[in-house]
């Protein structure tokens, strides 16, 4: 029986005994856990632990406030949220050892994952972009007007990160029933919350973003637990988005490698004073709704169910790596089931209107689909893409965003995650910058980590030749090609673009997908007026020749054939019209039937794509080549705006004189 004294005030209102002692249960089932974590990692047992003792409260308030089919998106200090939603523990402690059962198959760490049957979305270690996550499930339940509350974690250090602001305006700006809730502990790792931010209370943060802000003590379960159950029922009703700062103490180090040595003792002397484990249960003992036998019995059911889990987890056997199957679970499996192009209906389309066209019929067909963007409503899109589309589709699936890429890109995710298709459109390919980190190390990795797809793609303006300068003209695709889990498509014409773009949003993976600027309004062909789609991977031969092999894309397919028109030369032409996959097996064809090959592309000389495919024939096509493998690209520099100095920075004219060479070999 603890012999604990209260050194907190509960109220517990109307609460029955069976409810307190149910959030008693659920309390003491991570702190248990965290004990047992503890011993382990002095074992070496597991190899790392971010402890959330002291933190519990906040996170069983959380679970026991919104609705099991509600999405929780937590932090690392989280344990309580895992448990309180049941999951397995033989699966968490898997999770926890690297263990193929877990729900990364050993490829992310501790709480680095999610499971959509708990509504638990996990966070990545950039801490910040969960949040405009939590925004687009939010949005979801909004569009299908289905009353529910969305809850997302952050700690009070994280909110420094641009991705705090940004989401929080956007959900306000939107109207989400989203519940954004601090837990501010003072610290982020060593850095105290002066060295952070200036103010000194979150809640005085709410106001200027337009929205309720409160502040409860996380340490008191029965306090946080009766306000989030408030703003949860609250924002069913009346959907908004709810700033909540919840006060608590970080007991251990940010994880327990780095100590606590930075830390003050009288900060320890309070948290320990306020310990929401010991308090609460010194509480039922003074209310006579727990007593030394029900108490030993909780504790006895916990150890038990913690060991159970924890033989299993130890049973299993360490993960055996197969590469084929770690490639197999980048995508989401997608059957590829053509729709074919009607070449008895056409009309004449610009590059522009083609996708325009691809993008409507793609919304017609998945009403699900939702379209962000900067500008894109009444405005139409910067390039018109989107022009007329509010007034068939309405501004709820056509939606002008904030200035905010790496929240709107989040966004999207969270859309998808909650049963959307969404289409990001970049204002310009340079500003894609603003979301890196939600592509490459959100969307791309999602479904390899823990099996939930990104039915995302991002609309890409790309290129030169219209004299924008260094932050509305660069070719960035490069950027994006080294990382696995994306696709990327970048199409030569309005045919391509149309069927390319609608595969892309059949597709439930996340996509790039480039659009030259300079192509809009300046080509034109007879393009099919059904929806069509075509396969992503596969190259197109636009000529075909027996003295060179010219492997290119985008406006890099226009360059080489005027060349190839005005040097009349007889060769392959072959526009690889996706970049991630790139077509190998047409690659190699036509190394083999010329044995002279020369790529192009828009994109600066060094780290563009032309090097891997340079080098993959290289490697794998030696025998076939009568030539060194030849490239040409725009210098490496920033790409400059006068016109004449633009021109010189392209390799327009420097392929023709490397073409000739090549030739001449």
């Amino acid at each position: 029986m603890s012999n604990k004294t209260i050194k907190m005030t509960f109220d517990r209102k109307s609460m029955d005994d069976k409810t307190l002692l149910d959030l008693y249960r659920s309390l003491l089932l991570p702190r248990k856990i965290e004990e047992k974590m503890l011993i382990l990692l002095r074992q070496g047992k597991i190899s790392k632990w971010f402890s959330g003792w002291g933190q519990e409260a906040i996170s069983i308030a959380a679970v026991k406030a919104l609705e099991e089919d509600e999405f929780i998106l937590p932090m690392h200090r989280n344990l309580g949220v895992f448990t309180g939603r049941d999951i397995p523990l033989e699966r968490l402690f898997a999770q926890f050892q690297g263990k193929k059962s877990g729900f990364t198959k050993g490829r992310d760490r501790s709480f680095h994952f999610g499971s959509i049957p708990h509504h638990i979305v996990g966070m990545i270690s950039h801490l910040g972009p969960q949040l405009a996550v939590a925004n687009g499930i939010a949005l979801a339940h909004k569009l299908k007007k289905n009353p529910k509350a969305t809850l997302v974690f952050t700690g009070d250090g994280a909110t420094s990160e641009g991705d705090f602001h940004e989401a929080l305006n956007v959900a306000a700006v939107w109207q989400l029933p989203v519940i954004f809730v601090v837990e501010h502990n003072g610290y982020g790792l060593s850095t105290p919350s002066e060295e952070q931010f200036i103010f000194k209370q979150f809640i005085d943060k709410g106001p200027g973003y337009g929205m309720e802000a409160i502040k409860v003590d996380g340490n008191d379960i029965l306090e946080t637990y009766q306000c989030l159950s408030k703003l949860a029922k609250d924002i069913r009703k009346k959907p908004r988005p709810i700033l909540v700062e919840a006060m608590t103490y970080r007991m251990r180090g940010h994880e327990e490698a780095s100590g606590t040595k930075y830390v003050p003792t009288t900060y320890f002397e309070e948290g320990s004073s306020k310990d929401p484990v010991e308090n609460f249960e010194a509480f039922l003992i003074s209310e006579g709704v727990l007593n030394p036998k029900s108490q030993s019995k909780i504790i006895n059911e916990i150890s038990i169910k913690i060991e159970k889990g924890l033989e299993s987890a130890f049973a299993e056997m360490k993960s055996e790596a197969y590469s084929e199957e770690e490639i197999g679970d980048l995508y989401k499996p997608f059957a590829f089931n053509p729709s074919a192009a009607d070449h008895n209906q056409t009309s004449e389309k610009r590059f522009v209107d083609a996708i325009s066209d691809g993008l409507r019929q793609s919304m017609q067909k998945f009403p699900e689909l939702v379209l962000m963007g900067q500008d894109i409503g009444t405005y139409g899109g910067v390039f018109k893409i989107t022009n007329g589309f509010i007034d068939e589709f309405g501004k709820e699936r056509v939606r002008n965003t904030p200035l905010c890429e790496s929240a709107i890109i989040g966004t999207a995710l969270g859309l998808s995650i909650n049963g959307h298709k969404a289409m990001v459109e970049m204002q310009f390919a340079d500003f894609v910058s603003c979301g890196f980190n939600q592509i490459v190390n959100n969307l791309a990795k999602i479904h390899y980590r823990w099996g939930q797809h990104a039915d995302v793609v991002i609309r890409m303006p790309t290129g030169a030749g219209v004299g924008a300068g260094p932050f509305h003209s660069q070719s960035n695709e490069a950027w994006f090609f080294h990382t696995p889990g994306l696709k990327i498509v970048y199409p030569s014409s309005p045919f391509e673009a149309k069927g390319l773009l609608a595969t892309a949003l059949e597709d439930p993976n996340p996509y790039l997908f480039f659009e030259h600027k300079a192509l809009y309004r300046a080509i034109s062909e007879q393009v099919p007026d059904n929806y069509y789609t075509l396969e992503i991977g596969k190259a197109n031969w636009v000529r075909e020749g027996k003295d060179v092999s010219i492997i290119t894309y985008g406006m890099g397919v226009h360059w080489a054939k005027a060349a190839m028109e005005e040097m009349d030369v007889n060769g392959d032409l072959l526009d690889l019209r996706t970049l991630l996959p790139w077509d190998k097996e047409a690659v190699r064809k036509t190394v083999e039937k010329t044995g002279k090959v020369i790529i192009l592309h828009e994109d600066c000389l060094t780290g563009g794509i032309g090097g891997e495919i340079a080098a993959w024939i290289g490697e794998h096509c030696f025998e076939s080549l009568d030539a060194p493998v030849m490239r040409e690209a725009s210098l490496d520099t920033p790409i400059p705006f006068s016109s004449n100095l633009e021109e010189n920075f392209l390799p327009k004219n420097r392929f023709k004189e490397k073409l000739q060479r090549l030739l001449e070999y």
